[in-house]
């Protein structure tokens, strides 16, 4: 067992590494280690000697070579490495030292952690044999890892949805250093000991880069000949090796004229090199986030690069630099021009992209965050193990329902606002897009086995939100919920149930059986209104501690961060800012569709009266879409139906600049409440009614009694009472933050 980590403790961490490699993967692993090595005990292990080693050696950092292909015996002198110098962590960098993690994980209690530099499946792009074998090695081995450090969100995400732990999977930024800035060979000093004829008014473009066929260098080549034809004065300057070299070289040689282009192989010079550029180049197919980037911005050159991995964090299209599709080649020639014709415009975009980089990618920075990786890994392995720890929550998740997902996301900020290292696995209808967008690990809601084994492992299981407890879907649903909080009940886990509705349940064998489940396997019930108190007690439900809160995605707010989010999708939605619109969030239930024209006159009514133009959104588009679209169009007005938008956050902000929201859907009447919004509810369904009484708001209506005068009435009425009264909303926002307090009343950690 590890022992639980404090500030200023001395973490023994081994680095293995293949020892031949270079580029990014090079510049990150020694520059990190570099400053690890001023507060921690890191060894490095390289299983060759070479440059690699001997640099890392040069720079003070304790290096160790084990050569040769005995695996076996590399192993085990690994094993008694790593107990004799009593290493608490085994970090792998590359596809050979993985395999060597994955070999030594069963042997030694250290947990193995891996940094994803690129995408696995380009790695051995354009050498299939390699890619057969080294590179199908790897891929196996990284899923049997336990932790995964990626240096982009996007090669985060990539490996959530390949299915990794979203728990395990961090993400670090390539740090560069600005505390020595110095490149020791001038500018033309340094063209003419590698043969390429530069004027004083040459604009030299460069990439530094394996030639390799994930770089696309041809795509550049042919943008480049394209661009010296207009203007002969260009040079472009290709550091780097690989396999690729000689077939690139001959496509220059005949595209190109002659003397306009140079390949220099490896250098060991970076910042003579980028301080030696004007504009520096990426034309990247897949990316991290290369370290080119920020080393050319450390020496102010301008940059072009392909929008791929996690470059827009640093290129700003037009800011900080310019930005291109992949293999777009017609796009990069109007770059490669506009930057030559225009000298100021390369100043200012190498003095912004210089000042960003510095502000925000120092290789400090991420020394901090990978020891901050480091304690977070080693606390977790203070859990005790073998002892049921966590949550697992059920509900009707990956169903493609925002509603659902905000409160899901509710409930695992909750939870997390507690204990940030609390396991949590959710269940969902698709596990690989719920542990996307949660980041919360994620089983496959129907898959028995799985469901059950998570159990055994779990203390609490979480019920909720929404309305689980209700045969007007399908008894077969109802069945469902209640049968998995009996199974948990009987896997020894607390049950709660989580800011939900109950009911209706009408059918008399439903009713008896939810009340005898709910008595004999609840711990405690956090109801989102009162009429599902109600309904609870009609049923009989006695047993459990009993709370009237309120629905979590109350809770859902727009964050500063998200209101960039938010202008795309309005600009994408045709959308004015300060426009005046009346949004309908309409679904197909009951009479609803015996409804339509009534909903298409109370669209136009907001027009005429109001001059309010109606925007129709599909809060669950699979179903909401026909019954939406048949409204619109009997629609005589100027209107807008909307494009779907699975984020919450981006959906409250769309609801707080309404006028005002019509609606059949429940979370739409949340989230436009919790803005301050007026609204109109349609009730289909108890829950809508009971939450508009709840909220102190009258303006509602069945979806039977709606008629163009009525459904117009009531939005008169909204207009007159203009909106939810703020102190409304922040008591209906505390009681459902009161869900998560009561969670840890059954408490989900150790015991």
């Amino acid at each position: 067992m590890m022992p639980r980590m404090g500030r200023g403790t001395v973490m023994r961490v081994i680095h293995l590494i293949s020892g031949g490699d270079v580029g990014g993967a090079k510049t990150h692993v020694l520059s990190l280690l570099q400053g690890l090595n001023q507060a921690h005990r890191v060894l490095l292990v390289c299983f060759m000697e070479g440059p690699f080693a001997q640099e890392a050696r040069e720079m003070g950092i304790p290096t160790q070579v084990l050569p040769g292909w005995n695996i076996p015996r590399i192993i085990c002198r690994l094993e008694e490495l790593i107990r004799t110098e009593h290493f608490q962590i085994i970090h792998c960098h590359g596809s050979r030292a993985n395999l060597m993690g994955y070999l030594l994980k069963k042997r030694v209690q250290a947990p193995v952690v891996t940094t994803i530099h690129s995408d696995p499946k380009l790695d051995y792009l354009g050498r299939p044999l390699s890619n057969l074998t080294y590179g199908a090695a790897n891929r196996a081995a990284l899923r049997h890892l336990d932790d995964w450090i990626c240096v982009s969100r996007q090669l985060r995400d990539m490996m959530v949805e390949a299915g990794v732990d979203p728990r395990a999977a961090f993400v670090i930024n390539n740090g560069v250093d600005f505390s020595h800035i110095h490149a020791p060979v001038g500018r033309g000093d340094f063209w003419k000991a590698h043969g390429l004829q530069v004027e004083p008014d040459s604009v030299v473009f460069g990439i530094a880069a394996r030639i390799s066929p994930v770089k696309d260098i041809g795509s550049l080549i042919r943008a480049f000949a394209a661009a010296v034809s207009q203007e002969p004065g260009i040079r472009l300057a290709i550091a780097g090796d690989g396999e690729q070299r000689k077939e690139l070289e001959q496509l220059a040689a005949k595209l190109c004229p002659a003397g306009t282009v140079a390949f220099l192989g490896w250098l060991t010079d970076t910042d003579s090199f980028y301080n030696a550029l004007d504009v520096n180049m990426l034309t990247s197919l897949s990316e991290g986030l290369p370290y080119a980037i920020p080393e050319g911005a450390r020496m102010h050159c301008a940059t072009i690069s392909t929008h791929v991995g996690a470059v827009s964090r640093i290129v700003i299209d037009g800011e900080t630099g310019f930005l291109v599709q992949p293999g777009d080649v017609e796009a990069l020639t109007e770059r490669m021009l506009r930057l030559t014709r225009d000298g100021a415009l390369r100043q200012r975009l190498g003095q912004a992209i210089f000042e960003k980089v510095k502000r925000e990618f120092s290789i400090d920075a991420t020394v901090r965050t990978q020891v901050e990786i480091y304690e977070t890994i080693l606390r977790r392995l203070s859990h005790r193990r073998g002892q049921k720890e966590g949550v697992l929550i059920c509900g009707a998740y990956g169903n493609g329902n925002v509603g659902d997902e905000t409160i899901l996301k509710a409930i695992l900020q909750q939870l997390r606002d507690r204990d940030p290292d609390l396991p949590v696995c959710v269940m969902s209808k698709t596990p690989r897009r719920t542990a996307l967008q949660a980041k919360a690990s994620s089983i496959y809601t129907f898959n028995h086995f799985q469901v059950r084994r998570r159990m055994r492992e779990a203390k609490l299981f979480i019920s909720g939100g929404g309305s689980l407890i209700q045969d007007a879907t399908s008894t077969r649903s109802l069945w469902f919920y209640l049968y998995c909080i009996w199974t948990a009940h009987r896997k020894g886990c607390r049950v709660m149930m989580y800011g939900c509705g109950i009911g209706p349940v009408k059918r008399k064998l439903n009713r008896w059986m939810a009340a005898k489940v709910l008595n004999a396997c609840v711990d405690l019930i956090a109801l989102r209104d009162p009429d599902s108190a109600l309904e609870l007690e009609k049923l009989g439900v006695t047993r459990p501690e009993c709370h009237v809160t309120a629905d979590p995605a109350l809770l859902q707010t727009v964050p500063e961060g998200a209101e960039q989010n938010y202008v795309r999708y309005r600009e994408a939605a045709g959308l004015k800012e300060g426009g005046a619109y009346c949004l309908f969030a309409l679904r197909p239930w009951g009479t609803a569709k015996r409804r339509l024209a009534a909903f298409a006159a109370a669209a136009e009514y907001g027009w005429k009266a109001y001059g309010m133009t109606p925007v129709f959104f599909l809060l669950e588009p699979d179903k909401d879409r026909e019954i939406t679209q048949a409204v619109a169009e009997l629609v005589r007005c100027p209107k807008l139906l909307l494009p779907p938008v699975g984020d919450g956050e981006v959906i409250c902000a769309l609801m707080r600049d309404m006028r005002m929201v019509v609606s059949m859907r429940l979370h739409a009447l949340i989230f436009a409440s919790g803005q301050g919004t007026p609204v109109v509810g349609i009730s289909y369904d108890p829950k809508v009614s009971g939450f508009m009484d709840y909220l102190g708001q009258e303006h509602y209506i069945s979806v039977e009694e709606v008629t163009d005068g009525a459904l117009c009435d009531l939005m008169d009425g909204a207009a007159a009472s203009e909106s939810v009264e703020a102190a409304t909303v922040a008591r209906l926002r505390e009681l459902a933050g009161q869900n998560g307090s009561y969670a840890w009343r059954l408490p989900p950690g150790q015991a």
